[in-house]
């Protein structure tokens, strides 16, 4: 009976974040963000991750949220996810779920170079990296980058060397005026509880200081499905069951790098 009581419970949530997230508009400390309360409209958004994929396994809510308010969105892949050779293939793959998350394909930009290349235990020199990002936010005007925050959600080292080349981009004084924010990483707990997880965010989000952190919910999380399943080659049975899952596909916290 006991189990039947928890089992309802874990329901009513699930349905209640649901509802939250698909008919419940924005609250004010999610429509004001990024830029010390100021309105985050309009701005040119590079965001800078690891393998194709990433774009729609963790940052769909981020994606969905910024096209939707104007903002002009660009993706800079450090590598062509070649570790199995099958780097050619992921590429397109990332052209096509870029389509479906509002990304022009001329702004994703998916880079094949021989001193990044994907898989574990391969670390990236972040000074090469920060070399690499600072010429995309010359090249497209760039004013805000986002990316993966030191542990990387996954825990992945490229995930995390692409975070110290943009902390390495940042101790260059010449980029004062880039802002760059990090996707929260969260326990495994709240990482598998879905849609639940948008309660804890937001209210995470209160407890740290105004402009700090936001918590964006995604308000096309069928999308998120949408652009995950164009990555053909690596839609296999548990990245599906990840993306139902992941508290990734329904809300993402971002925390300004200072």
């Amino acid at each position: 009976m006991e189990w039947l009581v928890i089992i309802i419970t874990l329901v009513v949530l699930w349905v209640a974040s649901l509802f939250k997230i698909l008919h419940q508009s924005l609250s004010a400390s999610q429509a004001a963000v990024l830029n010390d309360g100021g309105v985050f409209r309009n701005r040119n958004v590079l965001l800078v991750i690891a393998h194709p994929d990433d774009e729609s396994m963790f940052f769909t809510p981020t994606l969905n949220y910024l096209s939707s308010r104007g903002c002009n969105l660009h993706i800079l892949c450090m590598s062509t996810g070649n570790a199995d050779g099958m780097g050619n293939v992921r590429k397109e793959e990332l052209y096509l779920a870029s389509i479906l998350l509002k990304v022009p394909q001329k702004q994703v930009k998916v880079l094949d170079h021989p001193d990044l290349q994907d898989g574990f235990g391969k670390s990236w020199n972040s000074k090469l990296l920060s070399k690499i990002i600072k010429e995309e936010i010359v090249n497209c005007a760039i004013d805000l980058v986002i990316t993966f925050d030191n542990y990387g959600v996954s825990g992945h080292c490229n995930h995390q060397d692409v975070h110290q080349g943009v902390r390495k981009l940042l101790q260059d004084t010449s980029h004062k005026e880039v802002e760059a924010w990090e996707l929260v990483s969260t326990n495994i707990l709240r990482k598998y509880s879905g849609p639940v997880d948008i309660w804890l965010s937001l209210l995470s989000a209160k407890f740290h200081l105004s402009g700090v952190v936001h918590c964006l919910l995604n308000e096309h999380p069928r999308r998120s499905l949408a652009a995950m399943a164009q990555h053909k080659s690596q839609w296999v049975w548990f990245r599906k069951l990840f993306v139902s899952f992941s508290s990734y596909t329904y809300v993402n916290c971002l925390k300004k790098i200072n």
